[in-house]
């Protein structure tokens, strides 16, 4: 009986490492293999797959390379582009650059069929709104979406205006200074400016007071950048016990903390009888509370004090950031078209004179717009977009295997010249002279901080010492700064 019962249980863990066997083989090996068949049957090209690491040590070396390189070079180097149709393997996994517009739009639209990917390193960042699906994306976006009514906008204008005023003012002492003219690296200035205004409008505060988030955020974003590069190269490099990944966790750890307590702070005085105050916050906050009195406090209808904490993130963070590259960016093109530099502003005296901007004035800023959607195509803040494939699926007259990821280059997009003319890597606003729509079949998301308009007060040229080098952390920055001489109108 005794050797039975033993017979049995070795018989069943031998059936067990089979198939844990099996499943890791299929994993690292068969099923990569199999995937690979299909893509290149459809006409994808890429290196062949290699054992669990793929492309690692290509990638690696791709990311060290890229820093050195022009930019140019840069986009071929970090997206391995074999042709239009192409994939590189991420480990065990193939990611497919999908370059045709229709197919593009058709997964902006099937959100539920391609997913957000989740990178555990880049949680504590893209949070959410930005990395939510389903119900809970729904939910979110109800409840969120009364803080950016047109007429809610329209409340925050004179912040914008506070915040543009500080820098304009700082800049034109400088000038003075340095009679009529000075050398300055406005990438700072502008990332501050950003920060001002995103903390003025979504909370209520001035820069000063919103600071150690911001300078908290920068640091975390440098920090995940690291890691996620170190990742690269040594595998497993995110679990190991270092002051890197410790100090990654104490920084989420105080900007929740410091969060929370703005969020406790606003719950109590709305609770006193207190008026919600205009900034996003506040709506947020009222918005959360009207679904709560209309649909009861319950989890599928609110959003927790976490959710709110996460919603504060994203607002900082993406707001922030994604807009002070977009201002640099237009400086820089700007001071090498000074053409286009008097044109916006012969535009913004004649709208507006010596008036303050008002949201009116502000739609009629056709080149100033025109400038601002050439910017974005030239250098879109995020450069690539990732989507992850669950199940098999049809993508125009692809057919996608579960376990692919699909990635949209919008750098190279932006620049294709079979969608934009032999042109498309120069810069010029006239092509959006009837809007995005009738541009291009291609759907660009865009936004603008309306205090770009300020530029009317300066004139600006690029400093000797300014080297042409965007590089992506997180957004598309520049890499040596944006040293400007300004001049006095």
């Amino acid at each position: 009986m005794t050797v039975t019962v033993t017979s049995i249980l070795v018989s069943i863990v031998y059936v067990a490492v089979l198939r844990w066997a099996w499943r890791v083989l299929n994993w690292v090996w068969f099923r990569p293999k199999k995937v690979e068949r299909c893509l290149r049957q459809q006409g994808f090209a890429g290196k062949p797959y290699r054992l669990l690491f793929g492309d690692w040590k290509e990638n690696s070396d791709m990311l060290k390379e890229a820093r050195t390189k022009p930019i140019e070079t840069k986009w071929v180097l970090i997206f391995n582009i074999h042709g239009k149709n192409s994939f590189m393997w991420i480990g065990p996994k193939p990611r497919v650059n999908i370059m045709n517009p229709d197919q593009i739009r058709d997964v902006f639209m099937k959100i539920n069929e391609y997913q957000k990917p989740s990178h555990p390193l880049l949680k504590p960042l893209a949070c959410g709104l930005a990395s939510h699906e389903g119900e809970k994306w729904a939910k979110h976006r109800k409840i969120i979406n009364p803080a950016f009514h047109q007429e809610k906008l329209k409340l925050m204008i004179p912040a914008f205006y506070e915040s543009c005023s500080g820098m304009i003012n700082k800049w034109e002492k400088l000038v003075s200074v340095d009679e009529g003219s000075c050398e300055l690296d406005v990438w700072p200035d502008l990332q501050g400016l950003t920060c001002d205004a995103i903390s003025r409008t979504s909370f209520g505060s001035n820069y000063e007071e919103g600071k150690r988030i911001f300078d908290l955020l920068k640091e975390l974003t440098d920090l995940t950048v690291h890691v996620i590069i170190k990742a690269f190269v040594i595998p497993g490099y995110r679990f190991l016990p270092i002051p890197t990944n410790r100090r990654l966790k104490a920084i989420d750890k105080e900007i929740k903390a410091s969060l929370n307590a703005l969020i406790n702070k606003r719950e109590k005085a709305m609770s006193a009888g207190e008026d919600a105050k205009n900034d996003l916050l506040g709506l947020l906050l009222e918005s959360n509370f009207r679904e709560i009195q209309e649909h009861g406090n319950t989890k599928s209808v609110r959003m927790s004090i976490e959710d709110v904490i996460d919603e504060c993130k994203i607002f900082y963070f993406a707001g922030q950031e994604t807009t002070s590259v977009l201002l640099t960016w237009t400086m820089v093109l700007l001071a090498q078209y000074p053409n286009w530099q008097a044109r916006a502003r012969e535009e913004v005296v004649q709208v507006f004179g010596n008036k303050k901007p008002d949201f009116d004035g502000l739609n009629h800023l056709k080149v100033v717009t025109m400038i601002l959607y050439e910017v974005l195509r030239l250098y879109p803040p995020v450069i690539m977009l990732n989507r992850d494939v669950h199940e098999e699926i049809k993508l125009g007259n692809l057919l996608l295997p579960a376990g692919v990821q699909i990635s949209l280059p919008t750098i190279l997009l932006h620049q294709d010249h079979e969608l934009w003319g032999d042109d498309a890597s120069e810069f010029k606003p006239e092509r959006f002279a009837e809007g995005v729509s009738r541009q291009q079949r291609v759907k660009s998301h865009s936004f603008h901080l309306d205090g770009v308009l300020e530029y009317a007060l300066d004139k600006t040229l690029l400093s000797p010492s300014y080297i042409h080098a965007p590089r992506t952390v997180i957004t598309l920055q520049p890499q040596h700064g944006a040293p400007m001489i300004l001049r006095k109108l």
